[in-house]
């Protein structure tokens, strides 16, 4: 994988709060000048596509790769038809060039992370204890005897500087 873009993890339980970070961090690192990229993990069946528009019909015919391309933006659809789900690194490859890369879910990936708990998280098992590769913990509630940084989940300021101070300022 070329590593040409720093890349940070948001992990955490169902409905622990991962994409409302994901989202506010997104949003903070733009306003300070930054081009970023995201990548979000789903676990059950999604779809991008509509049923009935072109798109669709050219991937059910069998098209591998549907490129949808307008004025405002384009997506790429790939069918894996069998194949095993891409990992993380083959995903990052095929970005394009930008200075973070905000990975939501993939939370057993060996990338640098911050683990999100909420008190209405489908779980409340902690995953820092297991997971060396979290560096910090944004949480609505207390968090007891924990040796990592522990943010309010919605600090975004706190957490933005943290993640900058973690994965952008080394590659300067």
């Amino acid at each position: 994988m070329s590593r040409q873009q720093a890349v940070f993890g948001i992990s955490g339980w169902k409905n622990s709060g991962k994409t409302g970070l994901t989202e506010r961090l997104v949003a903070a690192f733009t306003a300070r000048g930054l081009v970023v990229s995201t990548v979000k993990h789903a676990h059950h069946d999604v779809d991008v596509d509509k049923p009935g528009a072109d798109s669709h019909r050219h991937r059910q015919a069998g098209a591998r790769e549907v490129a949808l391309v307008s004025a405002q933006r384009m997506a790429i659809m790939r069918e894996l038809r069998g194949e095993p789900e891409p990992s993380l690194s083959d995903i990052l490859d095929r970005l394009a060039p930008c200075d973070l890369v905000l990975v939501e879910g993939y939370k057993r990936d060996p990338i640098p992370k911050i683990e999100t708990r909420r008190l209405e998280a489908k779980r409340q098992s902690p995953l820092a204890p297991d997971d060396p590769h979290i560096l910090a913990i944004a949480a609505d509630h207390a968090v007891a005897a924990c040796s990592l940084p522990v943010f309010d989940l919605d600090d975004t300021d706190a957490i933005a500087d943290f993640i900058e101070k973690a994965v952008l300022s080394p590659r300067t």
